[in-house]
């Protein structure tokens, strides 16, 4: 198979493929060994992004109802726990046309809520399990079997081990890792080819003529800014978790002022001082957001707060909580005056920072005073 490789800091880094292509690819060869009773040392199929994976299968094991095989994961040049782990599906046929995936061994369970699949559920993510279902109908429709349905069963040996040297435990998985992936390609991105691409973009903005830069840290806040303002999503610099070093950027290409939009998740970070929002860095999120929330409330009004936050893992989740007690509207907007001022303070104010944050769903929780006004400049300007 032709590897896939993109530019980084000017090297030539080969991209990898997300444990969510390998479990589609291993589900769909199982199937297609079941059914057409032949083996199978190689299967096809197409990633989210459009790419084609060509699978090595390897590992078939075989019995009167089920056939199962495993995909090695290559993460490419990409720095990544799970390179080199197996991804292993089962799969089973079904009388009743359902289609049910699940995890088996190595595969970790939703044990808080927030995540991308509820409590007690398989941490195999929804973009996963829609390639791992598009796959299997295929499949089945190419063997007349429609009718039947299958079951698939991911694992990962040794996922329960390797799931310790990521941030599944903390999140609330246990047991072993996730089926991620959004793209089905994993692509290798360095902190010094992310800062470059900041300034590229930084600087195209100011060649432009553009007063008011616009920073979103991912693309959350693109699909925000699009939906509730109708701008174009090339129209903001994607700081990633690079706040700090992207307002130091900007404020080095001479803009004055900035407008910042990104979901709480992450700018509650930026809210409690921390320059860079990564979780290698740190998360805090909890910890900031309860801060914030003994500001207004009694103490043990604030016990009570505090203890469902501890086991809160996504911060919309926590903000159901602070909204059940009557405290959304105030902590969100406090939290709008700690993020401007730390950016503020991080650029001597020579840049106006002002900020919009939203969550649960992309719904606009708060705005800086000055929000507005950056708003209306950006859309003069475009």
């Amino acid at each position: 198979m032709k590897a896939i490789y993109t530019i980084k800091d000017d090297k030539k880094l080969r991209c990898g493929y997300t444990t969510g292509s390998c479990a589609a690819a291993a589900a769909k060869a199982a199937l297609m060994m079941l059914l057409e009773d032949r083996d199978i040392g190689q299967v096809s199929i197409v990633t989210p992004k459009g790419v084609t994976y060509i699978a090595e299968i390897v590992d078939t094991k075989r019995n009167p109802q089920s056939v199962s095989c495993s995909v090695i994961k290559d993460g490419g040049d990409d720095i990544d726990a799970t390179d080199g782990m197996k991804i292993r599906a089962t799969v089973t046929l079904r009388d009743d046309g359902e289609i049910v995936t699940d995890g088996g061994e190595g595969i970790g369970r939703v044990t808080k809520p927030g995540l991308d699949q509820p409590i007690g559920k398989a941490a195999i993510n929804s973009v996963p399990r829609k390639m791992i279902r598009e796959n299997i109908v295929e499949v089945l429709s190419a063997n007349g079997a429609l009718e039947r349905g299958a079951t698939v069963i991911i694992s990962a040996p040794l996922g329960e081990e390797i799931a310790k040297k990521t941030f599944n435990p903390k999140l609330g998985i246990v047991g072993g890792i996730s089926i991620l992936g959004t793209t089905g390609i994993v692509e290798p991105m360095s902190d010094e080819g992310i800062l470059g691409t900041i300034k590229v973009q930084i600087a195209m903005q100011k060649a432009l003529g553009k007063k008011v830069l616009l920073m979103a840290p991912g693309n959350y806040g693109l699909k925000f800014l699009h939906d509730e303002y109708g701008i174009d999503e090339d129209r903001a610099v994607l700081c990633s978790n690079f706040v700090y070093d992207t307002l130091k950027m900007a404020e080095d290409a001479g803009f004055k002022e900035i407008l910042f939009v990104g979901h709480l998740g992450k700018l509650v970070k930026v809210a409690g001082g921390i320059k860079n929002t990564h979780s290698k860095y740190g998360d805090h999120r909890m910890e900031i957001l309860m801060d914030t929330v003994s500001e207004y409330a009694a103490d043990e009004e604030c016990k009570d707060i505090e203890s469902q936050l501890s086991e809160c893992v996504m911060t919309d989740e926590a903000l159901r909580i602070i909204d059940s007690f009557g405290y959304k509207e105030k902590v969100a907007c406090r939290l709008v005056e700690k993020i401007k001022e730390n950016m503020e303070i991080w650029t001597a104010h020579s840049i106006r920072s002002e900020v919009v944050i939203f969550a649960d769903g992309y719904s606009r929780l708060c705005e800086s005073m000055g929000a507005k006004d950056e708003l209306l400049k950006i859309k003069g300007e475009d």
